[in-house]
């Protein structure tokens, strides 16, 4: 058997899927290691953690579990931000691949495919296969996670507080993308979040988005964002428009907290092929449109009170996008980040690394990671307040950079 033979591959393909109806989380990186030894491959799962700065091996019995490895500065790494399969020649007589492993778009880490001697890991079609594999993989790792918390301990290092264990719970992965448009998201700090969310949904030719900030912190901050997320969400599903979810919010949010807690928020729905845009903007910072060759453009329509104060307008911003354009959402975690002499991160600095990345070709969820580290060495360490980015591409180019 070699790691050319296509009917092997497809026979792990289904070794690895008919095991994983019933594996717990901690053997899925032992059967997925025991299936490609039967390609004579040797190989390691690795999952980003939380703050994604590293990849953390997958822990397997009676194998020493390899160290992290650095997403900034490390071949593993490279595959990881560029969402690139990258060869590594480790000697003469063998190779390996460092695969990209998604679940859809949502970077979930890489799997390590060691190559037996004298293998050439430019065969016809190796890639791809291996590429293949990792996909199930990404897949299946995602399916995996709810039955346990084996590797949910994998990608953290360190304890999370009740309120981002609950956030946590609630959120929708990373990224996501269609035909038309990719949504990337990131949020910090990971481990002690409080109150701030984002949202999105795509269905028929509608994309739907959301960010929000719930005032205060901790526990009580992560509580109003959430009845105020699953309010909208529910309010969404029963066919109302965004007024109407924004007035499900208000009155969810004034019938559980008498302290008259709210939340900002920004909603707003793109038509995927017209590209027109409505919002509302719930006392929320005005989200950034971003054209090329043009000056960054506040959104500033559709306003009205935040969520929980019981506002009844409705008026709804409009705006017609163009192919290439970038919508960014934030939350003041990121533009008032103070450095040691008090000066703050800003819109102007924002807006310029969100181009510079842009314009390098990266991935919109790398571009988000890397504003998120800049953000934090800003201010020399994790930020006071949440801090959460969500990008918007309408660009089919942006969506194909999503994808390995």
């Amino acid at each position: 058997m070699t790691v050319t033979d296509e009917l092997a591959w497809l026979g792990a393909l289904q070794r690895v899927l008919d095991r994983s109806h019933l594996w717990r989380p901690d053997q899925l990186a032992e059967i997925v290691v025991e299936t490609l030894a039967r390609l004579d491959i040797d190989a390691t799962v690795y999952l980003v953690d939380h703050e994604q700065r590293t990849l953390r091996a997958l822990p397997v019995a009676k194998q020493d579990t390899p160290e992290p490895e650095p997403i900034d500065g490390s071949v593993p790494g490279r595959a990881f931000a560029l969402v690139r399969s990258i060869p590594a020649a480790d000697s003469p007589d063998a190779a390996r691949w460092w695969v990209p492993m998604v679940n859809g778009t949502d970077r979930m880490g890489v799997l390590d495919f060691r190559l037996p001697a004298g293998a050439d890991p430019h065969a016809p079609g190796l890639q791809q296969r291996c590429e293949l594999f990792a996909g199930l993989v990404g897949h299946l790792v995602t399916t995996c996670v709810p039955r346990g918390d084996h590797l949910h301990l994998v990608r953290r290092t360190q304890p999370m507080s009740s309120a981002s264990e609950l956030l946590w719970q609630m959120l929708q992965p990373f990224t996501v993308a269609c035909d038309e448009l990719t949504v990337s998201a990131i949020l910090e700090p990971s481990y002690d979040v409080g109150g701030d969310g984002y949202d999105y949904s795509f269905d028929g030719p509608t994309a739907r988005l959301a960010i929000f900030d719930g005032v205060g912190k901790g526990l009580k901050a992560g509580l109003g964002t959430a009845v105020a997320l699953a309010a909208i969400r529910a309010a969404r599903r029963a066919g109302q428009d965004l007024a109407g979810q924004a007035r499900a919010a208000d009155a969810a949010l004034l019938a559980e907290f008498p302290d008259a807690r709210f939340v900002t928020a920004f909603l707003a729905e793109l038509h995927l092929q017209t590209g027109e845009l409505r919002y509302l903007n719930a006392g929320h910072l005005p989200p950034l449109l971003l054209r090329s060759g043009a000056a960054p453009d506040e959104l500033t329509g559709g306003a009205r009170m935040p969520l929980g104060l019981d506002d009844p307008r409705g008026e709804l911003g409009r705006r017609r996008l163009q192919r290439g354009d970038r919508l960014l959402l934030y939350t003041d975690g990121i533009t008032e980040a103070r450095d040691g002499d008090g000066v703050q991160f800003g819109r102007d600095r924002l807006v310029e690394i969100v181009e510079h990345h842009v314009a390098a070709g990266l991935p919109s969820p790398e571009t988000l990671r890397r504003i998120s580290h800049a953000v934090i060495e800003h201010q020399h360490g994790l930020p006071d307040d949440d801090a959460t980015l969500v990008l918007a591409e309408w660009s089919p180019p942006a969506v194909r950079r999503t994808v390995p």
